[in-house]
């Protein structure tokens, strides 16, 4: 599905497998092929919430917009496909034109695959951080990005209400405001920080985000006991045999960012330590291999860890690398297993964060499911989106450190 990296035109075959098959043969030798099979007869552009309505449009869709085609061979009837990609990709109903330029939509790949780290954090910095309306974890990690573009006076414009009594930073306090106190904690406040480690362990809700949202703040607050009790807690219920996590016990569904969490909030209480506990270094460690033995082959995890058959989710993909590059940089992980995973998922963030902020593939906010199918059938929101923009700039501002 990755952008080819030859100069030969990319085509996209769009059609019935066997036909696909077919038309390749005739082909392959002139361009870059990539198959696109299709069943049934999806309409474009799609409609509906991908990728539980429409899913097979919704796919098609989004696959050729990460192919980034220079010209589509269309092999069947497909309402709407055409007229859908007039100014992105020209469209053909046999062989492709002999030598296609390129198109509009493998330009725009380039473009976005050519960025820097910081690049990218500036780009999502025009769109994300720039308001906290409350102190939980997506737009304070947001903000936190704009601290690592120098934007003080931003962020010290955003913070000033919750430090001069103008706002109570804690009102209607959830688990996420645990990991949002974070900002506090960058920012050198430790009396947000410690009213907010007072408050949150119970705030668990029995969902393997706890561990990001509790163990992580307890650390900077200088409560590394109670976080590791607090992380033993969470594994007792989360924690599967097989080493990932299941989100809560309702279900043994390993969802991607329930896990992304668990390993997040592993590598920020690390970070908070003097010296990494061994009892930490241990589970981070773990919940790494296996998930590094769960990334697909162009660096994305997936809405389910352990089903391939679900989409590759942006958030989860964004903080997993993230923790990965602070366990490399900090000589927790060996950065010779590690740090190729980073650079297959950096690839992987950029091809679907555009230039304005947009972001492909971001599950909604999901709380704790009561089965599999619940958790597949979860959105997939592309567009701007400040959750899916907050971890990418987390993972933009982790690769712009040596």
């Amino acid at each position: 599905m990755a952008l080819a990296a030859q100069e030969r035109p990319v085509v996209a075959v769009v059609g019935e497998l066997p036909r696909v098959q077919e038309m390749r043969r005739q082909l392959v030798k002139l361009y870059t092929v990539v198959d696109v099979p299709v069943k049934g007869a999806p309409v474009f552009p799609p409609v509906g919430a991908a990728y539980k309505d429409n899913g097979e449009a919704h796919r098609v869709w989004r696959t050729l917009h990460l192919i980034a085609p220079d010209a589509v061979v269309m092999l069947g009837d497909y309402p709407g496909l055409v007229e859908a990609l007039r100014g992105k990709a020209p469209v053909t109903r046999g062989a492709p034109f002999d030598k296609p330029k390129k198109s509009f939509l493998r330009l725009s790949m380039e473009e976005r695959l050519g960025r820097t780290p910081r690049q990218v954090l500036e780009q999502l910095g025009q769109v994300y951080g720039r308001e906290l309306s409350s102190v939980v974890y997506i737009p304070a990690f947001a903000v936190m990005g704009q601290l690592a573009l120098g934007n003080r006076e931003l962020v010290d414009r955003l913070v000033a209400p919750y430090l001069d009594g103008r706002r109570d930073s804690l009102e209607k306090a959830t688990g996420s405001h645990g990991s949002g106190h974070l900002l506090f904690a960058v920012l050198g406040r430790k009396d947000r920080v410690k009213a907010a480690a007072a408050i949150i362990a119970p705030l668990h809700n029995e969902m393997s985000d706890s561990v990001f949202m509790a163990c992580p703040i307890l650390g900077a607050a200088g409560e590394h006991e109670k976080a590791i009790e607090h992380l033993r807690f969470m594994e007792r219920l989360c924690l599967r045999k097989d080493g990932i996590y299941r989100h809560s016990p309702l279900d043994e569904a390993a969802w991607g960012r329930g896990n992304a969490f668990a390993l997040l909030g592993q590598a920020l209480l690390l970070e908070t330590m003097p010296q990494p506990d061994e009892r930490v270094l241990g589970s981070f460690r773990a919940l790494a291999a296996a998930l590094l033995a769960r990334q697909d082959e162009e660096g994305m995890w997936h809405q389910v860890i352990d089903r391939p058959e679900s989409y590759a989710e942006f958030s989860a993909t964004a903080m997993i690398a993230a923790s990965f590059k602070k366990g490399i940089r900090a000589g927790w992980l060996p950065g010779a297993a590690y740090q190729p995973a980073v650079e297959k998922a950096w690839r992987a963030i950029l091809m679907r964060t555009g230039t304005d902020g947009t972001v492909m593939d971001v599950c909604e906010s999901t709380g704790k499911q009561t089965s599999l199918q619940a958790y597949l059938d979860r959105v997939a929101v592309w567009g701007q989106d400040p959750r899916g923009g907050a971890m990418a700039m987390l993972f933009a501002g982790e690769m712009m450190k040596p």
